[in-house]
């Protein structure tokens, strides 16, 4: 099969992309830096260089492939983050009609079935709707849950401050996952045979907020160490303090409460993954302790 990426080779597309061209598939991986170039022909893929909000580059790349993988990167620079993914998702709408590509696996987030109250999850409902207003395509929604290197920004707070600190915390439930599990389901997703629609939750592990502080605590000599729950005027004023615009801030600070509440993860419940992935938050606290040393 000829398989097109976006999300250059990053933490999801690079296993993808690998685990794709392991198994004999063509792997086109879309890139918007042109020094990624021989990165991406080193791991046995071919190159397209170009922005994912011009359609007509997209278009070209897309037409003739068997099965096309599109995310929105994060970009949390921009002024409205929720425009931002409706722009590149009618980005995508446009150039999967206009190629004719007919199978199409779309990164979405657990949260996508909420129309309010998620902050930038907000931009992956989105999406998925537009995506859902494309006739005749075989569509898979990738809903996975809160990354494990989402940890890493927390990073300073350990070191400096000696605890974990949002506006959820304590005995409120995560749901965790390896972009490495990820790329996993994607790529069997992406060479399956698939109905005209559905949704897969992909989940690693799930703990409390205390649990994932002692296992992240214990792997960094830090057993004690705490994940307190603050307000949310608190959390936001922290998180503009360190550097995060007012508007991001305060999807954050919608989401973290989206967790708090429950309500982010109510729809995964009921439509839980048979079988979780293989790497848990222990594995992920080993390579979180050899980052955290440097």
């Amino acid at each position: 099969m000829h398989i097109v990426l976006t999300g250059s080779l990053g933490n999801i597309s690079k296993p993808l992309a690998a685990a794709l061209i392991q198994k004999g598939h063509a792997v086109t991986v879309i890139s918007s830096h042109d020094d990624r170039k021989k990165e991406i022909e080193a791991v046995g893929g071919k190159a397209a260089i170009g922005s994912l909000e011009d359609p007509a580059f997209l278009t070209d790349t897309f037409r003739g492939a068997d099965a096309v993988y599109v995310m929105v990167p994060p970009n949390y620079a921009v002024p409205d983050n929720r425009a931002y993914y409706n722009h590149i998702g009618q980005s995508y709408k446009t150039a999967i009609e206009k190629s004719g590509v007919k199978r199409v696996v779309q990164l979405s987030s657990f949260g996508a079935d909420l129309s309010a109250g998620t902050g930038p999850i907000l931009g992956s409902h989105d999406v998925e709707g537009i995506l859902d207003s494309i006739p005749g395509i075989a569509l898979t929604h990738l809903r996975p849950a809160s990354f494990y290197t989402n940890f890493y920004a927390f990073t300073d707070m350990k070191k400096h401050m000696g605890f974990i600190g949002s506006n959820y915390g304590g005995e409120d439930k995560l749901i965790l996952v390896s972009p490495d599990d990820i790329a996993a389901v994607a790529a069997e997703e992406l060479v399956a045979t698939a109905p005209v629609q559905k949704v897969v939750y992909i989940a690693s592990d799930e703990k409390t907020a205390t649990e994932a502080a002692h296992i992240l605590g214990k792997a960094i000599g830090k057993p004690d160490l705490q994940w307190l729950t603050f307000p949310d005027d608190k959390t936001r004023e922290s998180l503009v303090k360190n550097g995060l615009s007012e508007h991001m801030a305060d999807n954050m600070v919608e989401m973290g409460h989206s967790v708090h509440t429950g309500e982010l993860r109510t729809d995964y419940e009921q439509h839980r993954p048979q079988q979780l992935g293989k790497t848990k938050l222990e594995d992920f606290a080993r390579e979180f302790a050899a980052a955290y040393g440097k």
